[in-house]
């Protein structure tokens, strides 16, 4: 690992780190991972975060990625993790997301500056149209895992992880990790980017029966909203800027 390293991150909520309450400098699984970066390796890290909710695959690409290849100095490192919008989508054919993508790895790569892909993480154990969101996922993974593997990017399989489709992990939304979670793949992309330490395998899941005043409560309060969203066209992520999007220092 070089001593100085400027990570920048782009995606969709995922990576911007909704979900995650913990009490850390810089949340998100993103944030988690500069930290951890300096912390391992005694690096000068800067970090940026161009992520935003609710973007499509095509949003990422038309605009955080210039974005981030503009920012003085040149970044060393990006993760891409994005396509999670895209999947939730009645349209989604990974084979046709895939060729923007490739295109945007060979700019990437052509300027020098290092790139990891991350598949998005899997919702679907406890929400509505659980196995056709599954599918999709597997899908989009083996798509980015074969990308990846053309490339010789480091690739994280996030959401094919065997521990991180348990509740434990996933904030009362079922749509985004909480703290918990977002450790979890700050920690695999550590190792399987910057070469850390192995993951601690989580304990044995705790499960227990959902009550249906939980059930009703959830469906008021998250999926109705987010169904009225698509029905009026409307994103999350609407009015909304970047969180870091200039160079920060991680102590």
């Amino acid at each position: 690992m070089p001593d100085t390293v400027r990570y920048v991150a782009i995606g969709d909520s995922f990576s911007e780190g909704i979900g995650d309450a913990g009490a850390v400098p810089f949340p998100g699984w993103t944030g988690r991972l500069a930290s951890g970066m300096a912390r391992a390796h005694d690096a000068d890290v800067r970090y940026a975060n161009l992520a935003v909710r609710g973007r499509l695959l095509a949003g990422v690409l038309g605009e955080q990625l210039d974005a981030a290849l503009a920012l003085d100095p040149t970044p060393t490192l990006i993760t891409f993790c994005a396509g999670g919008n895209d999947l939730l989508r009645p349209r989604f054919d990974a084979h046709a997301l895939i060729a923007p993508l490739e295109a945007a790895v060979a700019t990437v790569l052509g300027r020098g500056v290092r790139l990891a892909l991350l598949s998005p993480a899997d919702p679907s154990a406890r929400l509505p149209l659980g196995r056709l969101i599954n599918a999709r996922g597997d899908a989009w993974a083996d798509a980015l895992a074969d990308l990846a593997d053309r490339y010789d990017l480091p690739f994280v399989d996030v959401s094919r992880d065997p521990h991180l489709r348990r509740a434990e992990f996933w904030s009362d939304d079922r749509l985004h990790m909480n703290a918990t979670g977002h450790q979890r793949v700050a920690d695999l992309a550590l190792h399987a980017i910057e070469d850390g330490p192995a993951p601690i395998e989580p304990a044995s899941e705790q499960t227990g029966r959902t009550r249906l005043s939980e059930e009703l409560r959830y469906y008021r309060e998250h999926v109705l909203p987010w169904v009225q969203r698509r029905v009026t066209r409307r994103s999350s992520g609407d009015g909304r800027s970047a969180t870091y999007p200039a160079w920060t220092p991680v102590d």
